[in-house]
């Protein structure tokens, strides 16, 4: 098992904290800002997102989209279920998934910044989704109950938290037997340096919480997960110096997994 124990040790947790709520603020208000990372449609279609997808949600969400990969064929969500996005931030994968379960089914977004939930909220309401809610909780504590959801997804968030292996047991606490955990996130092919995960902004960024892939995978089959798929995602790209001097030095990229609790 990796020893996110350390890597909690070595962030300011409360520090972190912040500094991710205000960059997703930012990502929810102002869309059009300066990031580490690309945003909005353009992105996500080449990620793979299926443009038929995009049309059918509100175009602010997919402006403020700042996801690392697609993990949609992954997931295979079906109509009827029930569909946990850990944060959700602006709604898009949120709105994609809603549209796949259709009136029978159900999705709840979780996300701790309240302007990002706020902003979700108000999308929702104006496109007509009414088999969507968007929760204030923490990935690591969502408050649903035991073994009640399909379907856990997730993009770009786990390498956020301090604590991942809580993440994992998360999910898989609320995963019903045979549920899937579908997600995007960013990993390392080297160990990264603590000048960089004491890094708060780099944190905030995701780069400086990023664990080396095998320790990830290592972390979701110790929270009792059965991995069945691992992809890279090569047209998922940083554009800051910054984040690409630490990808071209550590091998940060972009992976998609899907894993099932047995």
């Amino acid at each position: 098992m990796p020893n996110t124990a350390k890597i909690i040790q070595q962030v300011n947790v409360a520090e972190l904290e912040q500094r991710v709520k205000k960059m997703y603020t930012d990502v929810a208000l102002h869309p059009d800002s300066e990031f580490h990372f690309e945003m909005g449609r353009v992105m996500a279609e080449r990620l793979g997102y299926p443009g038929a997808d995009l049309d059918r949600i509100p175009d602010d969400s997919i402006r403020s989209f700042a996801g690392v990969g697609y993990h949609g064929g992954l997931a295979s969500i079906a109509a009827g279920q029930q569909v946990v996005d850990l944060g959700s931030g602006s709604g898009m994968d949120a709105f994609i998934a809603a549209n796949q379960v259709g009136n029978t089914g159900s999705v709840i977004g979780i996300d701790m910044t309240e302007e990002q939930r706020l902003k979700a909220i108000r999308l929702g309401n104006q496109g007509g989704f009414t088999n969507i809610q968007f929760k204030s909780a923490y990935v690591e504590n969502t408050g649903l109950a035991d073994a009640s959801s399909d379907v856990v997804i997730t993009n770009g968030v786990i390498n956020l938290a301090a604590d991942k292996d809580a993440v994992f047991a998360e999910a898989y606490r609320i995963l019903k037997s045979g549920g899937k955990l579908a997600l995007s996130d960013i990993v390392t092919e080297k160990a990264l340096p603590e000048n960089i995960t004491c890094d708060a902004t780099l944190w905030a960024a995701c780069i400086g919480g990023t664990l080396q892939e095998a320790s990830y995978i290592q972390a979701i089959k110790a929270a009792g997960f059965r991995v069945e798929a691992v992809h890279d995602n090569p047209e998922y790209h940083f554009i800051s110096d910054g984040a690409n001097w630490a990808t071209d030095n550590y091998g940060v990229k972009s992976i998609s997994l899907l894993a099932i609790k047995p």
